[in-house]
């Protein structure tokens, strides 16, 4: 970023805007925004403990279960959309419409079926996290340069050689950045369901918190889940990036 001609590092936003909080939270103008400075002290003050471990473990447990669904049914399901027209027609509107689709309704649909369990917040997981995942490997595949798979088929690939050497390797960039797409919108998946299905986990720290108006104890919890959404974008951007070639082999 420049102004005025020199170059300004992008993190004086982010200190601009916590100076900003601090006075606006230090002035009392608002009981819902406290300072800065107390919403981070709280926080180092409350991830120690057993209750946030607890809430920690149940909340990793269905979001790392309902991305790891989502990744071994998204991707391949992408992955045939793109190489068949026929699956291609027959899915595509259907991901189309889930993917811009208000999903938080959808959640009482899935607790009438599934009950108020583990369940059904992996289940909310999966819906918010899958459609993209399908639509980027998708187009991925769709980006592959015909002669490769021409080339698999000359040589004798099987189906499953050809999706495990071919599609998935030219097609890893888009389906990287589909995975972190869909990592981050699990983020809220579970968050919702845990405080629509079962409040358990972090969604019961937050009905706990908002409900004794806890305001410190909230935000600094929503730093927790923003710092953990923040770590899955960079990881995977970086991973992104140190597969680019693949992007331009496949053409």
């Amino acid at each position: 970023m420049t102004i005025a001609g020199y170059r300004v590092p992008l993190f004086v936003s982010l200190v601009i805007w916590a100076i900003i909080w601090e006075v606006v939270g230090r002035s009392g103008a608002t009981l819902v925004m406290p300072p800065l400075s107390a919403v981070v002290a709280r926080m180092v003050e409350i991830v120690p403990t057993p209750t946030f471990a607890a809430a920690l473990w149940i909340t990793g447990k269905t979001y790392f279960t309902g991305v790891l669904i989502s990744i071994v049914v998204g991707v391949p399901m992408g992955v045939i959309m793109g190489q068949s027209v026929i699956a291609d027609r027959l899915l595509l509107p259907w991901v189309n419409l889930f993917l811009s689709a208000p999903l938080t309704a959808l959640v009482p649909v899935i607790m009438v079926l599934f009950g108020f369990g583990e369940t059904t917040i992996i289940l909310t997981v999966v819906l918010f996290a899958i459609w993209i995942i399908v639509l980027n490997a998708r187009v991925g595949v769709r980006a592959i340069s015909p002669s490769l798979i021409e080339m698999a088929q000359c040589f004798g690939a099987t189906r499953w050689q050809a999706f495990r050497h071919i599609y998935v390797w030219a097609a890893l960039p888009e389906i990287l950045a589909g995975m972190r797409l869909g990592m981050i919108r699990a983020v809220k998946g579970v968050v919702i369901g845990q405080l629509l299905v079962s409040v358990v986990g972090f969604g019961r720290l937050f009905e706990l918190y908002s409900s004794r108006f806890l305001m410190e104890h909230f935000w600094a919890l929503l730093f927790v889940l923003f710092a953990f959404a923040f770590a899955i974008n960079e990881t995977l951007a970086w991973l992104e990036r140190k597969v680019e070639y693949y992007a331009a082999a496949r053409s």
